[in-house]
């Protein structure tokens, strides 16, 4: 990484502030050549910037940030310029004209963060689901992971690895060769210990159910009003209604957030046994997958027949000629909007169980295997061999290592960073 990279890292012109990162061996130099005189390290000033041939370019404020203390590790600058599109183009254009210089790739100044130390691969992680969170419990989880709670977390698990690791160790070097001391039960009763926090933290619920959102399938019978409850929760006439059965033949899904809570809503075709022709047939057996990967159920069909744990709706209930329910969680009309306030704070609590709690770190589908790789390596723990124990303990070593990035981690950097925007 010897370039000099910069972009545009505020939002796409026209706006207000415009504001260009510059980030590498000649940033500080490549800002000298714009603005003349820097000011001091983090203290803004304002700076009439000059083409190469002295033209004037914009004015504009210039920060300074010496490496390694910056964002990237490296040299890096912020010009704060006027947000037209001409000016950022014209700024961009002279920073390219500089040798050595080049527009940065997606993610590649947090990339240069990660490669200098100034993050781990867990924070990254995190920063990617911050940048891409849409929701209050998205954000709020995703700023836990960056600030380090999972990485501080699996650093503790990693010294005390690295500790028992240190006693086997000491025990093989100076035990005779014939006679290798049998382990404390303290070693394992830490191992024990150790094991069970990692557990702990698998149990949580994962990243990937608060990023995608809590999947709530709507079903029961053809026209019962699936589609109609469907349209009025997510605001819009996505699904079309008619009094004709069999209308919808697939599903439909569309995300949507209630109380800062992010929720899929799935529409699905009408549940029957017999009497759908082949394309609607074809549609019972998809809204049939999606009950299999439902999070909630709404069901809207005859009280009791829905899955097992279902959340029993009393569709239509401004309609006296509607199948009644004796007791269902909900009544709710989808013309007059009665019971859907009520509806929708129960979807925000039943979420919210499985869901991580605000502002804790969660794992993703990554993490938990190597974690979960961690847990099984220190349950294979022997307290008759100590050779296979420092085995066990080197595993779950190198299993935190790779969870934050320290090794065997490359084949996947260009998927992670390739999710983050140009200029961040």
């Amino acid at each position: 990484m010897t370039d000099t990279i910069f972009a545009l890292s505020s939002g796409a012109p026209p706006a207000a502030i415009a504001v260009v990162r510059v980030s590498g061996p000649q940033a500080l130099e490549a800002l000298e050549r714009l603005a003349g005189p820097l000011p001091p390290a983090r203290r803004a000033a304002l700076r009439r910037l000059r083409e190469s041939t002295g033209a004037p370019l914009d004015e504009a404020l210039v920060l300074v940030f010496p490496g390694p203390h910056s964002a990237t590790g490296e040299d890096c600058g912020e010009l704060h310029c006027h947000g037209g599109r001409a000016v950022v183009a014209a700024v961009c254009a002279e920073l390219g004209a500089i040798p050595g210089l080049r527009a940065a790739d997606p993610g590649e100044f947090t990339r240069r963060a990660f490669a200098n130390g100034r993050i781990d691969l867990a924070q990254a992680e995190a920063l990617g689901d911050l940048l891409e969170a849409e929701t209050e419990l998205q954000r709020q989880a995703a700023q836990a992971g960056v600030g380090g709670a999972l990485s501080e977390q699996v650093e503790r698990w990693r010294d005390e690895v690295l500790a028992l690791s240190a006693l086997v160790e000491a025990m093989l070097d100076f035990s005779d060769e014939d006679d290798v001391e049998v382990v404390p039960a303290s070693v394992l009763d830490r191992c024990a210990v150790l094991r069970g926090q990692i557990e702990g933290v698998l149990a949580r619920p994962r990243a990937e159910r608060l990023r995608e959102g809590i999947r709530v399938v709507l079903a029961g019978p053809p026209n019962i009003g699936k589609s109609s409850l469907f349209n009025a929760l997510i605001g819009d006439g996505a699904a079309i209604v008619s009094p004709q059965a069999g209308t919808t033949r697939d599903f439909l899904e569309r995300p949507v957030a209630f109380s800062g809570v992010p929720f899929v809503l799935v529409d699905t075709a009408g549940l029957r046994a017999s009497g759908a022709g082949e394309i609607e047939a074809i549609g019972v057996a998809r809204a049939q997958d999606q009950l299999a990967c439902a999070d909630l159920v709404l069901w809207l069909g005859p009280e009791g027949e829905g899955p097992g744990g279902a959340i029993e709706v009393q569709p239509r209930a401004d309609d006296p000629d509607a199948p009644p329910k004796l007791d269902p969680d909900h009544a709710v009309s989808s013309v007059t909007g009665a019971g859907l306030a009520g509806l929708e704070a129960d979807l925000v609590v039943r979420a919210r169980g499985l869901l991580p709690k605000p502002g804790s770190a969660a794992v993703n589908a990554r993490q938990a295997e190597l974690l979960g790789e961690a847990s099984g390596s220190l349950g294979d723990a022997d307290a008759d061999d100590p050779l296979l124990l420092a085995e066990s303990l080197r595993v779950a070593r190198s299993a935190f290592d790779r969870l934050l990035g320290r090794a065997g981690v490359e084949d996947m950097l260009d998927a992670l960073f390739g999710r983050f925007c140009v200029g961040k």
